[in-house]
């Protein structure tokens, strides 16, 4: 029988005996230490970890599952010759639609055009569109593929830049061989790769210097991407129109940060993820995988821990 450890309690617990009986499930502290005696196969664990991983994973672990789409903030120096995986991708239709409500509003200037009062002008505007437009794509995952899904109908042209050579996932999507092919085509970028050590500040004054003059940026992978010196400099001197930022760095900002009250940023905590369902969607990875580890069968969503993703 496959015993799996659990840091994630409550009405999940059911769920995991539901779907799979041959599985014992036992929920751990996340402080600490285990009883003796307390062993598994499986943890089920969160997506920064807990202050008694190191502890837990010497009770026999050999597969870690994360209840999250990234492992930047997992303690990864920790996972050895185990397998690791995460939700990867489970949040894919909210953080798209979220994109394109961000490219929607910075086109049709909402909530800025909206009016409380009799305005100079009626029916006269300078609203920008979606169509014709060229979105660029920083990585081609699973989130990337969907806002590009979504993108094409509005008659956008979509290219992306991805650290494999693996063609698209998504037919229709342009494909360059670097971020420096990408940056100067495009109207709206938004970054979509994992948080490393190699994706740190992506976008650096040379990276800012490099894209079209009133570019929209929107960010809903890791505040790490941006070099947030840089970003001020871009935005200060309109070379970027607006960013859009769901995650940023430090997270949470401090108060009083810049930017809270930048005119050209629009700033959101961390939340492109939500929908109805959205924390099912990402529990749902972890049960499909443990049915495929009970089977013997190859598990999704693996990380590749020497490359952080």
């Amino acid at each position: 029988m496959t015993t799996v450890l659990t840091h994630v309690g409550g009405p999940m617990v059911d769920r995991i005996r539901a779907a799979v009986p041959d599985a014992d499930v036992i929920v751990i502290p996340s402080e600490e230490p285990l009883e003796e005696g307390v062993r598994g196969d499986v943890l089920f664990t969160l997506a920064w970890g807990t202050p008694n991983l190191e502890h837990v994973l010497s009770r026999g672990v050999r597969w870690i599952h994360t209840l999250g789409t990234g492992v930047d903030r997992f303690p990864l120096g920790l996972v050895g010759d185990r397998i690791l995986t995460c939700s990867r991708g489970a949040s894919a239709v909210p953080i798209a639609e979220w994109v394109l409500a961000q490219l929607l509003a910075f086109e049709k200037r909402l909530p800025s055009s909206w009016i409380t009062d009799v305005p100079e002008h009626w029916n006269t505007a300078e609203l920008g569109g979606l169509h014709g437009r060229t979105l660029g794509l920083v990585g081609l995952g699973g989130i990337a593929a969907a806002v590009a899904e979504r993108a094409l109908p509005f008659g956008m042209r979509v290219v992306a830049v991805r650290r494999s050579d693996r063609p698209s996932p998504v037919p229709d999507v342009e494909l360059v061989a670097s971020l420096a092919d990408l940056l100067p085509g495009v109207d709206h970028l938004v970054l979509a790769a994992p948080g490393t050590r190699d994706t740190r500040h992506l976008l650096d004054a040379a990276a800012f210097g490099a894209v079209r003059p009133g570019v929209h940026v929107v960010n809903i992978a890791r505040g790490s991407l941006i070099d947030q010196d840089a970003l001020r400099v871009a935005l200060d001197d309109g070379r970027v129109a607006l960013a859009s930022l769901d995650a940023v760095e430090p997270e949470p900002l401090p108060a009083g940060h810049w930017l809270y009250t930048h005119r050209r940023v629009h700033l959101s905590p961390h939340i492109s993820w939500s929908m109805p369902g959205a924390t099912e969607l990402l529990f749902a990875t972890f049960l499909d995988n443990l049915r495929r580890y009970v089977a013997g069968e190859p598990l999704e969503g693996v990380v590749d821990v020497d490359a952080g993703y």
